[in-house]
């Protein structure tokens, strides 16, 4: 089960550091969109969320300090859902598109919490336990 929860964790780290990532080398066309959704201050928001995704997919993968990685995912999720993936306030025509995202990051927001629930240190991870 080690080398499971090992592989899972790596899965989802890279997920996140991909998206991260991604915040980075496509800023131009994240903050664009981010103004559109009327995000204040994008350019800063931008870089925050890609910042915030890397903390939580290196903490995922390294298994240092999971709880930092964690509390970082959910304060990218809350506002990300809740203003760039707001079904129930765009046309008819967008409100599919953005209820799948809407769903999506509560979905990656709530496995994320599961990760609070695992004892610590996590199995295969570079923290060591005390003592």
């Amino acid at each position: 089960m080690n080398i499971a929860f090992l592989v899972g964790r790596v899965i989802v780290g890279i997920y996140y550091l991909y998206n991260g990532i991604n915040h980075f080398l496509k800023a131009r066309d994240m903050i664009e969109y981010a103004k559109f959704k009327g995000v204040p201050l994008p350019e800063v928001g931008v870089v925050v969320s890609g910042l915030l995704l890397l903390i939580g997919g290196i903490t995922i993968i390294l298994g240092i300090f999971p709880e930092i990685g964690i509390v970082s995912l959910v304060v990218f999720f809350l506002p990300v859902t809740l203003i760039m993936h707001n079904f129930w306030g765009v046309p008819q025509e967008q409100q599919m598109a953005e209820m799948i995202n809407f769903s999506k990051n509560m979905a990656l927001m709530g496995s994320a919490l599961m990760f609070l629930g695992i004892n610590k240190p996590w199995p295969l991870s570079l923290r060591r336990s005390k003592g």
